[in-house]
């Protein structure tokens, strides 16, 4: 029989056999713990450490297991309790979550994930919205109805596709603080998002004098003003973006979907093979210099760079599951679609 790789005190694991497999855990080993702790008689700490494996090594439902075990023993034991909430919102049971994170709210040796940010996407997806704007504004140690709060927990909600609730986050902290940085471009994403443009370009305009060295306003504003069909403008103001933010890919791309539709394909070509040498890896950029070789007649090109783009547009496309159940979270959202570079506009 193999010998195990940690020393036993009379059936139990002594103090430096937990420090060894919790450096193995620690270290990417997790298996190799995970071995040793099935092998092992019941001991102090054992179900933590196995809940911990099961943890790192993503089997969920067998680490929640493991950590109830734990706090049947000792509901008071902070590290467990901490990564069994962890591990409930890994499973999608955010509501079961939520009472173990509120008792883990602080920052302790185990601490894996701030509790106070996975806390708040308890809260999100289970639409309790002003709760999970307090628990962000904790993470940030802002006043929980501050604007800085309202436009932290408008971003978050953004990112998760809740656009309604996200935009009436933005106006209440623009209300509060009218020279916010951020808030009226977060409203302007919106707007631009919905295609609503004239709006777009007034809160573009207002976040430009509050911050009129953010390349990306800039870059938004050129996006607004091209989709309006005012090219000229829209040159401008992807120029001045170039030059705040020039390792960004997106105003050298709408800079060569501007000037195809000014009919400037050899300056097209120029941004848009710029872009190209930046990331090789966007599908838009090939299609853009695809039409811009085709407009140029370089046919042979172009047909490179069209099927570049095919090929990468099927390697993105997804594959949905006719069985799949929806994400936890997904009712109540309502978005307005993606306003990246890549889109259709």
């Amino acid at each position: 029989m193999k010998i195990l790789a940690f020393a036993l005190l009379g059936g139990w694991l002594t103090l430096a056999a937990q420090q060894n497999l919790q450096k193995q855990i620690d270290t990417g080993h997790a298996a190799e713990a995970l071995q040793q702790l099935d092998a092992t008689p019941t001991a102090p700490h054992r179900d933590l450490l196995r809940g911990e494996a099961l943890y790192a090594l993503n089997r969920f439902p067998e680490a929640d297991k493991a950590l109830a075990a734990t706090l049947a023993a000792d509901p008071t034991d902070a590290a467990a309790t901490e990564l069994r909430g962890l591990t409930l919102y890994r499973l999608g049971r955010p509501a079961e979550a939520i009472p173990l994170l509120e008792k883990a709210h602080t920052w302790t040796p185990e601490t894996k994930a701030d509790p106070a940010y996975i806390l708040a996407l308890c809260y999100i997806d289970t639409l309790r919205f002003d709760d999970a704007r307090r628990a962000f504004a904790e993470q940030y140690s802002f006043p929980p109805d501050s604007a800085a709060a309202h436009l932290l927990a408008a971003r978050m909600l953004l990112r998760r596709e809740y656009v309604n609730v996200a935009e009436a986050e933005g106006r209440k902290a623009l209300a509060a603080d009218p020279k916010l940085p951020g808030a009226n471009m977060l409203l302007g994403e919106i707007a631009l998002a919905h295609e609503h443009l004239d709006e777009a370009l007034a809160n573009f305009s207002a976040e430009a004098k509050l911050d009129p060295l953010n390349g990306n306003v800039y870059e938004r504003m050129g996006d607004a003003e091209s989709r309006k069909g005012d090219y000229n403008a829209a040159a401008r103001s992807l120029q001045r973006a170039v030059l705040l933010a020039p390792n960004s890919t997106g105003p050298y791309i709408l800079l060569g979907k501007v000037m195809l539709r000014r009919n400037d394909a050899v300056t097209a070509a120029g941004y848009l093979e710029r872009a190209e040498r930046m990331d090789n890896h966007n599908y838009m950029t090939h299609s853009l210099l695809g039409q811009a070789y085709r407009a140029m007649g370089r046919t042979a090109d172009a047909q490179r760079e069209t099927s570049i783009s095919s090929q990468l547009q099927s390697d993105i496309a997804p594959h949905f599951d006719s069985g799949a159940a929806q994400a936890p979270g997904a009712i109540g959202k309502s978005s307005p679609g993606s306003n990246a570079t890549a889109g259709n506009h």
